[in-house]
């Protein structure tokens, strides 16, 4: 039974029974409905409760649903009939109420939760819009503003912010049943008048409401930039305050019969569930129990260590620091310290909350200080020689059961593994930068790395409210060599012909957050100087290799840090402006590599920048570093910020057509050479007509 039927006193409960997240499929649909149906027609029945069992109200509709004929009865329908009941209807909210859940919640005449309660309409985020009366009825409760933004962001709103918003009428402590019979019993006694959110009128819809329209248009367009659900979703909002409710709903309905089958839903869907996927690595079980996570220790407090010692503070753990030197160690909690003041200027936390972070972070006089803790993180300089002498001297004063984490972006994790007497308990966790703001975390499964060990850094992950995704060991792991070949790419276009600018202009228009050259000038010229140094010693002697970039290092062209690297900044300025003194150093470093200079136009530098990624994640795929087409993507969408609404660079290909790609990589090899050898994986797909993501 999906939807239970209990009745206690005047009071009836329809519980929601559909684990594990109470997903609205068409049986849940149908037991809302007879529920209601039963509560209305029960004459000793004064007032209805609806609720979900177990930790969650309703996490939305059943998404696997979206693509097929609608089944009846419509969420639509059954929303209608709840809030046209003449008996007050409650929702009690314990756990998430997203999407289909919220609007059930808008449906009913009264709303409380948990102090966990979530609350939130996130469609846009697969690419649709609410289609069940939620665009229509959040204005009206809570007004346009704020119903914009929570629409068009698709973020959540805890329970404390969905009190102060006027959603939730009340916040219960204690046992939610319990709670929400008194408080039905209350509406009884009080005689509350039942509210019915489609009759009523949206706050402001008779003054310049226009003005946030379009202010919300603007802001949408800069952060979901290429994205259609975002704008059809104010185009909603708009018609719910010029039209008849009824007739809002409808043109509502029509948008989404849309939005569903287009492309960017599709992607979006996938992108979906493609995170999820990630967190299923095949051999490690259900059961499989993680370490436990009650302390953890960071080496190195430079960008990359304060940042990951932050992380921890963020989640409630208490986390040590250790540097090589007292100044370097006083810079870093500096640097910390900064970084919590500016989040309390901009609102995102209180001082109080500022105050609990710091004080979970704290100095380690050295590495016997370090014996206790569950998990070390070394994020210090990225030489091989150095992390072996700092996992040498983890192996000898952490505890046994502790977990030995290296930062690194690039080196083998097996070599590391081996400077230690623990092969078993050493794994690889590889932050992107700012490691406090950046969501994923490539978690590097070593060849002796044990299975629990994988089971931990999955659980960290999850603690730290990031994504991780797990992959096996080779130079770069799976995010930085697949996108270190599209990097590759970028400077062989430069030194052929074409500017930095342009090549960043084609991936920006594409949707990327940023091109690789402003990306570089971010994070650094001289980081990337010393990666490229790595390979120095491997690299043969008859391969191409740019030697521009290294040029601008020796000019102390560092990026941004320098106020100069690929671009010109100026001072207090992050924006990127194209500069003379490189389009001459790119000029000379083409004409001294003999390289006659050519126009090079926008298709083909999409074409060999994304190609060449997408070549090198089947290579990967095929050598099991990679578990999944999927998990390639989730990495590019979470590391480097590759358009959600494209699927990631595999997806992206596939829609594209592997036949093509594969025709473009084939004459890229031709003009190009070695490095776009064709990877078999790709060949064999394109000719049996096939793909990296179906199935």
């Amino acid at each position: 039974m999906t939807v239970a039927y209990a009745e206690h006193g005047s009071i009836a409960t329809l519980t929601l029974d559909n684990p594990p997240v109470n997903a609205l499929s068409v049986a849940v649909r149908q037991g809302l409905r007879d529920g209601l149906r039963r509560a209305l027609a029960e004459p000793t029945v004064a007032a209805i409760i609806v609720m979900g069992k177990g930790r969650n109200f309703i996490a939305g509709a059943d998404i696997r649903e979206f693509g097929r004929p609608p089944q009846p009865p419509r969420l639509v329908e059954v929303i209608a009939e709840i809030e046209a009941s003449a008996k007050p209807v409650i929702a009690a909210i314990d756990g998430v109420a997203l999407g289909g859940g919220l609007e059930v919640a808008l449906g009913c005449h009264f709303r409380i939760g948990t102090p966990r309660a979530q609350l939130g309409l996130p469609e846009v985020k697969i690419g649709i819009i609410p289609g069940a009366g939620g665009v229509e009825r959040l204005p009206r409760l809570i007004g346009i503003e704020p119903a914009l933004k929570m629409m068009v962001s698709g973020d959540p709103v805890r329970a404390a912010k969905a009190k102060e918003l006027g959603i939730l009428d009340a916040i219960v402590e204690g046992d939610l049943a319990a709670e929400a019979r008194a408080f039905a019993e209350r509406v009884l006694a009080e005689k509350r008048p039942i509210r019915r959110l489609g009759q009523m009128p949206i706050p402001g819809a008779d003054g310049d409401w226009r003005q946030l329209i379009e202010a919300q248009r603007k802001l949408a367009s800069k952060q979901n930039r290429g994205q259609i659900s975002p704008q059809k979703v104010i185009d909603c909002v708009a018609n719910a305050i010029t039209l008849p409710f009824d007739q809002a709903v409808a043109e509502t309905i029509r948008v989404i019969n849309e939005l569903i089958p287009s492309e960017q839903a599709k992607a979006l869907r996938y992108a979906f569930f493609a995170e999820r996927e990630a967190g299923k690595v095949p051999d490690i079980e259900a059961g499989t129990a993680p370490r436990p996570l009650r302390g953890a220790a960071v080496i190195g407090a430079g960008t990359m260590g304060a940042g990951i010692a932050m992380c921890f503070a963020d989640a409630g753990i208490p986390v040590r620091i250790l540097e090589s030197s007292a100044e370097a160690l006083e810079k870093g909690l500096a640097r910390i310290g900064k970084l919590y003041d500016e989040m309390v200027q901009k609102g995102r936390i209180g001082a109080a909350e500022r105050e609990k972070r710091l004080g979970l972070i704290a100095k380690a006089a050295g590495y016997e200080a370090l014996g206790e803790a569950d998990i070390v993180i070394e994020a210090a300089f990225e030489e091989m020689a150095v992390k072996r002498d700092v996992f040498a001297k983890l192996d000898a004063a952490c505890k046994r059961d502790a977990v030995l984490a290296s930062n690194t972006s690039y080196l083998d994790i097996n070599e590391i593994a081996a400077a230690t007497r623990r092969p078993e308990s050493v794994i690889g966790l590889h932050f992107f930068s700012p490691a406090n703001v950046m969501k994923l975390l490539e978690i590097v499964r070593g060849k002796a790395t044990g299975k629990d060990v994988v089971a931990t850094a999955q659980a960290l992950a999850k603690m730290l409210g990031k994504v991780g995704v797990v992959c096996g060991v080779c130079h770069g792991f799976v995010a930085n060599r697949s996108r270190g070949a599209m990097t590759r790419e970028a400077n062989f276009l430069v030194d052929e012909g074409a500017l930095p600018h342009e090549v960043d202009r084609v991936l920006y228009e594409f949707g990327m957050p940023m091109g690789p050259f402003a990306v570089a000038d971010l994070a650094g010229i001289d980081v990337g100087w010393r990666v490229r140094r790595s390979f120095d010693a491997t690299r043969r002697k008859d391969e191409r290799y740019s030697p521009t970039a290294d040029r601008l290092y020796e000019l102390g062209r560092y990026g941004q840090k320098t106020g100069k690297g690929w671009y010109r900044y100026e001072p207090g300025s992050r924006t990127p402006l194209p500069d003379p003194e490189v389009e001459a150093v790119i000029l000379k470093s083409s004409k001294d590599q003999g390289i006659t200079r050519r126009a090079i136009g926008e298709d083909e530098i999409l074409a060999r920048c994304l190609y060449a990624a997408v070549n090198e994640g089947a290579k990967i795929l095929e050598e099991g570093v990679a578990l999944r087409a999927s998990d390639i993507d989730v990495m590019w969408l979470y590391g480097f910020g590759f358009p959600r609404w494209r699927g990631g660079p595999m997806y992206w290909a596939d829609t594209v057509g592997l036949g093509k790609v594969y025709d473009g990589v084939q004459r890229f090899h031709r003009e190009q050479g070695t490095f776009w050898t064709p990877a078999p994986l790709l060949r064999r797909l394109a000719e049996s007509g096939g793909s990296f993501t179906a199935g």
